[in-house]
C-alpha cells in the first residue's frame, strides 16, 4: 500500500459529489481509502447531506474535513431538499438549478484554499455533472479528476458516441435498449429546466478535468478497459469497485439490532428474496401494486425495502389484503433498512434490485443472484451487463412503455430463487462475481494506482 509519510508529502484531494446519496457514499467511501494512507480530504457538500452521512472511522476523522456549502433556494424545490432522495422525480430539474448555485461558494472555498499561506488542494475529484467545479479548478490553477460511478463498459459506449460527436451521456443506444429506455434518454437530453441539459453538464465536465477515473477495475471488466486507455483526449484510471467491509462497517447493524435483521433470524438459510429498488426515484402506486401481487404470486418468502410513492396515502400503497395474504413470509419495512446487514444475512437468498451500480457491487459481494427491475439512467444498460454474465434476469418488461406485471415479476422471481435448474447457473456466477468484489487486494492496489497517477501527475 502507498504509504505517504515514507515515499512523499502528503495529497490535500478535495472531493465533491453529485447530491445523491449514490454518490455520496462512494465519495465519501473514497474519501476515508485516501485519509487512511494520510493524505488530507476536502469533502464538499451541502449542510443537511453532510448531517446524514454516516460518521467515519475514529482512525480517519482528523485528516477528513466536511466543506458545508448552503444550497440556494429555488422556486417549487421543497425546503430542504438538498439530495435527490429528498426531490420527486419531476423536481430533478429544480434540484439541478439549485445545485448550480453551488458555484460561487464553491470558487469562494477554492479560493480560499489556495490563498498564500494555506495548504493548496494538489486535485479536485468532481462528479460528471459539476461544470463549475472543474471550472473553478482551471481558475485556482488545480488538476480536476472527473469521477465516473459507472461500469467501464458503459463508459466505453460513452467514449465512442464522444469520438463520434454524439449529442449525450449515453450517446446512440447499445444493441439490446429497449424502446421505452431510448425514449427516456431522448427526454433526458433534452430537459433544459435548469438552464443546461444533462449531456452539455458532462461534456462541459470533461473538457476541463485532466483525468477521468472510474469505479471499476480489469478484473472486473477485463474486455471493456482495452477500450478506455483515455475518454475525450483524458487519460483514465480504474478505482476498484469500493466494495463495502462484508465484515461489516457503514449501515450495518448488530444482530439483533434491527427489527429487519431480528426477522431474518427466523427465516430458513436462503429463502428470503430482499427487495430494494433505491431512494431515488420511488415505483408508481400502480406499479407497486404489480410488485406487490408478483412477489405474491411466486410464493417465496421476501423482504422489501420500500419507498412509498409521494403523496399516496399508506392505506392505498399496497393492494388490499396483501399483508394479511402474505404474513408470515413477507415484511414490508417503509423506513430505514441496514442493507449490507440484510445482504449479509444467511436468510437472504437473492436480491430484486434496480441494478444501481452501489446495489449491484453489494449484491454481489455476497454472491447474490439478480432479479433486475430497472428504472432510470445507468440501471438498464447495468441489468443487461449483468444478465449478460448469467446472474439473475432482469422481470419482463413492454418493449414501447417499459411497464411490467404481476406474472413477469412472478416469472422472474422464480427462475432465480426456486427454479433449481436456472437458479443453480445464477448462483454459480453470481459466487464468480464474488470472488473480484470481495478481493480486498485488487481494490486496494487501484487506489494506491489512483494515487500514484495523482502524484506523477503533480510532479
Amino acid at each position: 500500500m502507498d504509504n505517504s509519510s515514507s515515499s512523499s508529502s502528503p495529497l490535500h484531494v478535495v472531493i465533491c459529489p453529485w447530491l445523491a446519496f449514490g454518490h455520496l457514499l462512494p465519495c465519501l467511501d473514497l474519501a476515508e481509502r485516501l485519509a487512511s494512507r494520510g493524505h488530507r480530504v476536502s469533502f464538499v457538500s451541502t449542510p443537511r447531506n453532510i448531517a446524514r452521512l454516516p460518521p467515519v472511522r475514529q482512525a480517519v476523522a482528523p485528516l477528513i474535513d466536511f466543506v458545508a456549502l448552503p444550497l440556494p433556494h429555488v422556486e417549487g424545490l421543497p425546503e430542504g431538499a438538498e439530495s435527490t432522495n429528498d426531490v420527486p422525480y419531476e423536481k430533478f430539474e429544480l434540484h439541478r438549478k439549485a445545485f448550480d448555485g453551488l458555484a460561487a461558494p464553491f470558487s469562494e472555498f477554492l479560493g480560499a484554499a489556495c490563498a498564500e499561506g494555506a495548504k493548496k488542494p494538489d486535485w479536485i475529484i468532481v462528479d460528471v455533472f459539476h461544470h463549475w467545479a472543474s471550472a473553478s479548478a482551471i481558475e485556482h490553477k488545480v488538476p480536476c479528476a472527473m469521477l465516473v460511478l459507472a461500469a467501464a463498459s458503459i463508459t466505453a459506449t460513452w467514449a465512442a458516441n464522444v469520438a463520434k460527436q454524439a449529442a449525450s451521456w449515453g450517446g446512440e443506444p447499445e444493441a439490446g435498449t429497449p424502446k421505452f429506455e431510448v425514449e427516456r434518454r431522448k427526454l433526458a437530453r433534452t430537459l433544459r429546466e435548469s438552464g443546461m441539459s444533462i449531456a452539455e453538464r458532462v461534456s462541459l465536465t470533461l473538457q476541463r478535468c485532466n483525468l477521468v477515473v472510474i469505479r471499476s477495475c480489469l478484473e472486473w471488466e477485463p474486455e471493456s478497459f482495452p477500450q478506455l486507455a483515455t475518454l475525450g483526449g483524458k487519460p483514465v484510471v480504474p478505482l476498484g469497485l469500493l466494495p463495502p467491509s462484508p465484515e461489516g462497517g457503514r449501515g450495518v447493524s448488530k444482530d439483533g439490532e434491527d427489527a429487519t435483521v431480528r426477522w431474518l433470524d427466523t427465516q430458513p438459510a436462503k429463502s428470503v428474496v430482499y427487495v430494494a429498488l433505491g431512494s431515488e426515484v420511488p415505483l408508481r402506486t400502480e406499479q407497486v401494486h404489480e410488485l406487490a401481487l408478483g412477489l405474491e404470486l411466486a410464493g417465496t418468502r421476501f423482504l422489501w425495502a420500500l419507498r412509498k410513492p409521494s403523496g399516496v396515502p399508506d392505506a392505498v400503497v399496497l393492494p388490499p389484503g396483501f399483508e394479511e395474504r402474505t404474513h408470515g413470509r413477507g415484511l414490508v419495512v417503509t423506513g430505514w433498512v441496514p442493507q449490507i446487514s440484510v445482504l449479509a444475512h444467511d436468510a437472504v437468498g437473492a436480491f430484486l434490485t434496480h441494478c444501481g451500480w452501489n446495489s449491484t457491487i453489494e449484491g454481489l459481494l455476497f454472491g447474490h443472484p439478480l432479479i433486475m427491475l430497472p428504472i432510470f439512467g445507468d440501471q438498464g444498460p447495468n441489468a443487461r451487463l449483468m444478465e449478460g454474465r448469467q446472474v439473475g434476469v432482469q422481470v419482463r418488461r413492454n418493449e414501447n412503455d417499459g411497464s411490467f406485471d404481476r406474472d413477469g415479476v412472478a416469472a422472474a422471481v422464480r427462475a432465480v430463487a426456486v427454479e433449481e435448474e436456472s437458479r443453480t447457473i445464477f448462483v454459480a456466477n453470481a459466487k464468480k462475481m464474488q470472488e473480484i468484489v470481495a478481493d480486498s487486494q485488487v481494490h486496494e492496489r487501484c487506489i494506491d494506482g489512483f494515487i500514484q497517477r495523482l502524484r506523477s501527475y503533480k510532479e
